[in-house]
């Protein structure tokens, strides 16, 4: 275990999504409540249970460490496959248990939406600080709605200026990136938001320095429409030999596996599903490229996956993802929803060299390399202690 050089702190992760939720949000708070563990301190995770009904706070496993989970009641979001949320107007019911039972030293939300909002409301008037860390887009929720276009503007207009008084009450604002603070800069009254990489345990990945002999396009995530996970097959299909696997789940699978069979691609393309931690990595290892078409990542965890792997990249030039990928070093940008262009930078990694492969795979290495989980826990416990940051 690390040496702890200041006395350990009680912590409450407030979470909208959480495990056995996947998504970057549920798996970042998964490693870094985990990581707090090792480090000797004490966790606490409010998330939604996966039903509507009471429980007893308990420990779970996760990441290989108890953490005590505070399993809130819960009802499943219309439309959605697996999205659970806790009724609005009972979040601060919830919180003032929550926090009755635990006391934490600091709070830390990881959305401002219905758990977030309740805790951080009710540990300001307690005087707890709060740490938010913004890990939406209003706008991705608009496929769900249901609603007609003049609603969902209205809905995205609300849901920032909702967001806006929930930061308002916090110690700090986070999000992964410098591109993704920006974002929120300019899309709602909040200033000094600090960029904290999500961070990932780069030994847990394994990357072969070594040429292919098959095209194996890999993409790691939800599967719904903001993914884009259609151009990548749209992309696949017009390269002879190549196979995509798609490794998550989501309410676009059956669409996806349509296409599939209308591109006459369905033999080459495998959906995995869920799968382990231990097959993620067996994939991506494998892998000749990680696709990802999407125009809605903050950070994208599986794309540094895809890094730490040794995989080069290819990715849509849009919000975060450039942060990641420098367009001819650890792969191609291509312009959002360019699927000719998607096809030509997939061709680039896939007919490149072995030299120029193996550049590809090493740069990748070298630039997820500032990503790994050690410092985004040093940045967050010295966020929870108070202390002035290095600008």
């Amino acid at each position: 275990m690390p040496e702890i050089t200041h006395r350990p702190m009680t912590v409450l992760l407030g979470c909208d999504t959480f495990a056995p939720d996947i998504n970057g949000a549920a798996r970042f708070a998964e490693r870094l409540a985990a990581g707090l563990v090792r480090r000797g301190h004490a966790v606490h995770v409010a998330a939604p249970n996966d039903r509507w009904r009471r429980v007893q706070p308990r420990a779970e496993r996760i990441e290989g460490e108890d953490l005590a989970m505070h399993r809130l009641p819960s009802v499943r979001l219309w439309g959605h496959d697996w999205l659970r949320f806790v009724w609005p107007w009972r979040s601060r019911h919830y919180a003032r248990q929550v926090l009755d039972r635990v006391k934490p030293d600091v709070v830390h939300i990881q959305s401002h939406i219905v758990i977030g909002r309740g805790l951080a409301r009710e540990a300001r008037r307690r005087g707890i600080p709060v740490i938010a860390t913004n890990h939406t887009m209003a706008e991705n929720i608009l496929d769900f709605t249901r609603l007609p276009a003049w609603g969902n503007r209205l809905f995205v207009k609300a849901a920032w200026a909702d967001a806006t008084r929930t930061f308002d009450m916090t110690a700090a604002v986070t999000t992964p990136t410098r591109k993704a603070a920006d974002f929120l800069e300019r899309t709602i009254d909040v200033s000094g938001v600090i960029p904290i990489s999500c961070g990932i345990d780069m030994a847990q990945y394994t990357a072969e320095l070594a040429p292919r002999t098959e095209k194996r396009i890999v993409f790691v995530g939800r599967l719904t429409s903001e993914k884009r996970v259609d151009e990548v097959l749209r992309a696949a299909a017009r390269i002879d030999g190549a196979t995509v696997e798609l490794i998550g789940d989501g309410d676009q699978r059956v669409a996806l596996e349509k296409l599939a069979e209308e591109l006459g691609i369905r033999d080459r393309v495998v959906f995995h599903g869920h799968v382990t931690d231990e097959e993620l990595r067996t994939a991506l290892t494998r892998a000749s490229v990680f696709a990802i078409a999407s125009i809605a990542e903050l950070q994208s965890i599986a794309t540094m996956e895809a890094m730490a792997s040794g995989l080069p990249v290819v990715a849509a030039d849009a919000v975060a993802l450039p942060h990641l990928v420098e367009d001819g070093v650890n792969g191609h940008l291509f312009e959002p929803g360019n699927v000719d262009a998607l096809t030509a930078r997939l061709r680039d990694v896939l007919d490149a060299s072995p030299e120029s492969y193996e550049q590809m795979q090493r740069a990748s290495l070298r630039l997820v390399a500032v990503h790994d989980i050690t410092r985004t826990l040093d940045t967050f416990e010295a966020l929870y202690r108070g202390d002035t940051l290095p600008a």
